[in-house]
């Protein structure tokens, strides 16, 4: 499958478009402003302690009073203060998400917009959306990850006071992870004329493009809202956009359309351009343009609607891989659920690009939004910053994992939640697949997955779409990937052979939608006397990278697998980041059993687990996946991706650490991971031997006889004969002090930018303490506040929002923001008794 298009690039911020500043900050209509600020909210139903409180009539009424509800500002998850309860279930993140919570907004209107359309955007509310304006129902949205669009024109009070209310209901809604509750993304009021620009009403693509020039096509659509056929003049521009968002120069302009609309009517407008020697969006490169469109009625411009974009070509093959712009390029993908860790599933700018800088550093190069649709700002960073993205819509179809997912939703919403995901995304450069879902049950039945998927293209048929099938065999016998573009395979590679040579999918590409699912514990390791590894020990999991589910392999066994499956498009990796939820192998959730659905032996085993946990509920309440923990902190495994992902990169990493005193004298196996071909292991200057990668076969080196003895471990690393990278482990002292280190040192006084700071429990020399666990208070002073601290560990309950928590073998968080309005210096501290307190300075801006 050969693509050429020209996408478009959704951005959404907190600013509107400044045309003194030439400048943009969100797609869309200019008159668009945040609306997340001074809401009310109480909640009702189920409550965080597990006792529940009746939901009062007409909260939805104008005259009720709510003067007693919390006073907060948007994005909000309801849960993420929990407090967590061990009872909960594992995939809840032991965290209370199940509630009815109400949220009310007071405000007024201008007189002067009377005439005006008045929108009202929502990026995601979590879930089963009700809105009311003034006490006038206005409409729904059940699926908490689609972004939607309510009308507020009829029931505004313009020069008055109106009353905005929404509910959400998460008693209605079962997830297999956290899903958080709230409005837990950002809601934006749009201001428009009555003939204006639609809502996602522009779709961009190139039929041709080469290096001298795009031939760009447009189609817009434009709506009429009054009771009168109106003529009106569609102009568009394209400039130059740089990495900040700054307009520039004017690169081309399409031929005026000239349209007649009907009265409450719409209608579509092609136009075309042409880009000479255009500027390749890549992964590279992320180059992008601006397609400034304006609405004119009587030769006045009444409404401007902006749409930043990329150009670059796609071509999937089923031979040869996958090509960007001509260039072959292996997909080195991450999965990665919607929460932020502490944060919960309240969305972050700050905190998302956080996570996105650390994968970019690890060498991944494209994201997959498990399972459901992203925030916007994911895709605006994604273009920004040089990632490729699956844009993933759906958990379950027709039949559900569970009693109360999207399966009731299913028939009445998968076409309206499909058109909203691709409508919102089809023109961001970034989006190169659909994905219409994972693990889906009914993943054999050819009729559901056909009508998605040409669904799906009648929408935008420049992109493939895939499904990530964990059965895949049983369903390429049934037949039903035939109706993919790409083929996505959940962890089951053994049959490969067998399929690409069947007629049927041997002409489609393949790629490993989920691979790996090895699970760990940053910085724990447990061996026994003769140095072999106990994988589970006190709900942890022991840091060597070798323990994964049946279902799934370590690192090493997979990057086999790609080695002998070249024709692939690459893998996307269970998981990114550590997650609130799904605590495997400490699950107890029962939808674990659909993974061992052909094996009926192994589901009994499986079953039997499940019921352990049930009658002795576990303490874990995140994930062990990630190849990043969930404070954020490079587990091992981030290393030995590194070491493929980033070949040309001199690296070398050792584990385990080397603070042993139980151990003097024992076997303590040394692994390392580098780029490098080649390396020399020493322990206190001996050598301990020169081990040989073999190539395509091992990906780490491992010195499995090493006995313990406190001093240095050092590796020399080379490549083609030469030295490539040195890394060392020394046992440390005693812990004597903290120290802290900021991801960034000058925030926004906008009360939204976030510092992450990592406390190190380091001793004399200032080397940080493996298996160190001190108490560690933080205090701030000045113009900034603690949001949240962590550390990593999958079963600490002290709350997110706790000022004093224990490091995690030698690490701490905390996340700190300016108070909004507040400029100035804040000083954050840490302290431990008996260490030396640690402060670092950060600047509000």
């Amino acid at each position: 499958m050969k693509i050429n298009s020209l996408f478009v690039f959704f951005l959404c911020c907190f600013t509107v478009v400044s045309t003194n500043a030439q400048s943009i900050t969100r797609m869309g209509s200019t008159d668009a402003s945040c609306f997340d600020t001074d809401w009310m909210f109480s909640r009702y139903g189920m409550q965080a302690d597990g006792t529940t409180k009746a939901e009062p009539q007409n909260l939805q009424a104008t005259g009720f009073n709510d003067a007693a509800w919390q006073k907060l500002n948007l994005p909000h998850d309801w849960a993420i203060a929990g407090p967590f309860r061990i009872e909960l279930a594992g995939e809840t993140g032991k965290l209370p998400y199940k509630a009815i919570g109400w949220y009310r907004k007071h405000f007024t209107m201008p007189k002067a917009d009377k005439g005006k359309q008045i929108y009202l955007d929502f990026d995601g509310a979590m879930a089963y959306a009700k809105i009311w304006l003034n006490g006038h129902y206005v409409g729904t949205w059940p699926y908490g990850y689609s972004s939607f669009r309510m009308d507020l024109t009829p029931y505004l009070n313009f020069g008055g006071n109106n009353v905005l209310a929404v509910q959400l209901n998460t008693e209605k809604w079962d997830s297999r992870w956290y899903s958080g509750g709230g409005i837990y993304r950002h809601v934006w009021m749009v201001k428009t004329a009555p003939v204006h620009v639609a809502h996602w009403g522009t779709y961009i693509t190139t039929p041709t493009m080469s290096d001298s020039e795009a031939n760009v096509k447009l189609q817009v659509t434009v709506d009429n809202k009054t009771n009168k056929s109106v003529e009106a003049t569609v102009r568009t521009d394209i400039f130059e956009i740089n990495k900040d968002d700054v307009i520039g120069a004017k690169v081309a302009s399409f031929e005026p359309s000239k349209i007649r609309l009907a009265q409450n009517g719409n209608i579509e407008t092609t136009q075309r351009a042409t880009i000479l020697n255009p500027k390749r969006w890549d992964i590279v490169s992320p180059n992008r343009y601006l397609a400034q469109t304006t609405i004119l009625v009587n030769g006045k411009i009444i409404d401007t609607y902006n749409t930043p974009f990329g150009v670059r070509t796609l071509e999937f093959t089923a031979r040869k891989g996958f090509y960007l712009n001509g260039r072959r390029v292996q997909i080195q993908g991450t999965c990665n659920h919607h929460d932020l860790g502490a944060l919960g599933a309240a969305f972050n700018m700050s905190a998302l690009r956080r996570q996105l800088i650390i994968l970019k550093e690890m060498g991944c190069n494209a994201l997959r939004t498990s399972h459901n649709p992203p925030a916007p700002e994911l895709l605006e960073l994604a273009d920004k910053m040089g990632f490729l993205l699956m844009d993933e819509a759906f958990d379950c179809w027709k039949t559900g994992k569970r009693k109360s997912d999207y399966n009731l939703l299913y028939d009445e919403w998968h076409e309206k939640d499909l058109k909203a995901m691709i409508h919102r995304d089809r023109n961001n450069p970034c989006v190169f697949m659909w994905s219409i879902g994972n693990e889906v049950r009914d993943q054999r039945v050819p009729g559901i997955t056909k009508e998605l998927a040409d669904y799906v293209r009648s929408i935008d048929p420049t992109r493939p779409v895939t499904n990530g099938y964990n059965h895949p065999d049983e369903a390429r016998e049934a037949g039903a990937p035939v109706s993919m573009d790409v083929i996505g395979i959940n962890y089951f590679f053994g049959l490969q052979a067998k399929w690409d040579v069947d007629p049927r999918y041997m002409h489609i590409p393949q790629i490993g939608t989920e691979t790996s699912s090895c699970v760990t514990s940053r910085g724990e390791y447990f061996l026994d006397d003769n140095g072999k590894e106990n994988q589970y020990v006190n709900y942890q999991i022991s840091s060597y990278d070798i323990a994964h589910p049946e279902w799934g392999c370590n690192p090493d066994t997979q990057f086999a697998t790609n080695v002998v499956l070249p024709h692939f498009l690459g893998e996307f990796v269970w998981t990114g980041f550590d997650y609130l939820g799904e605590p495997t192998p400490y699950n107890s959730d029962e939808t674990i059993l659909l993974n061992f659905s052909a094996d009926s032996a192994k589901q009994k085993e499986q079953q039997k687990k499940l019921d352990e946990f049930k009658k002795n509920p576990v303490p874990s309440r995140s994930s062990y996946f990630g190849i990043i923990d969930l404070a954020g902190f490079p587990k091992d495994r981030y290393y030995l991706y590194q070491s493929e992902w980033r070949p040309d990169y001199p690296m070398a990493h050792i584990l385990p650490h080397w603070n042993w005193p139980e151990r003097v004298g024992k076997i303590t196996p040394v692994h390392v991971y580098t780029s490098g071909d080649e390396a020399e292991l020493f322990i206190n200057g001996r050598s301990m031997g020169r081990k040989k990668k073999n190539e395509g076969i091992t990906f780490r080196m491992v010195w499995d006889s090493v006995r313990y003895e406190p001093g240095t471990v050092k590796v020399i690393a080379y490549k083609n004969g030469k030295q490539w990278a040195i890394d060392e482990v020394k046992t440390t002292d005693q812990p004597t002090k903290l120290t802290l280190s900021a991801d960034r040192n000058v925030i926004k006084a906008d009360g939204l930018d976030l510092s992450y700071i990592t406390v190190a429990v380091k001793d004399q020399s200032g080397l940080t303490v493996p298996r160190s666990h001190p108490e560690v208070t933080f205090e701030v002073e000045g113009a900034g506040e603690i949001v949240a601290t962590d550390n990593g560990d999958a079963t600490s309950f002290v709350p997110f929002q706790s000022h004093t928590r224990k490091a995690f073998n030698g690490l701490a968080l905390v996340i700190v923001k300016a108070k909004k309005g507040a400029s100035g210096e804040i000083v954050v501290r840490a302290k431990s008794d008996g260490l030396t307190t640690g402060s670092t300075i950060l600047t509000a801006k």
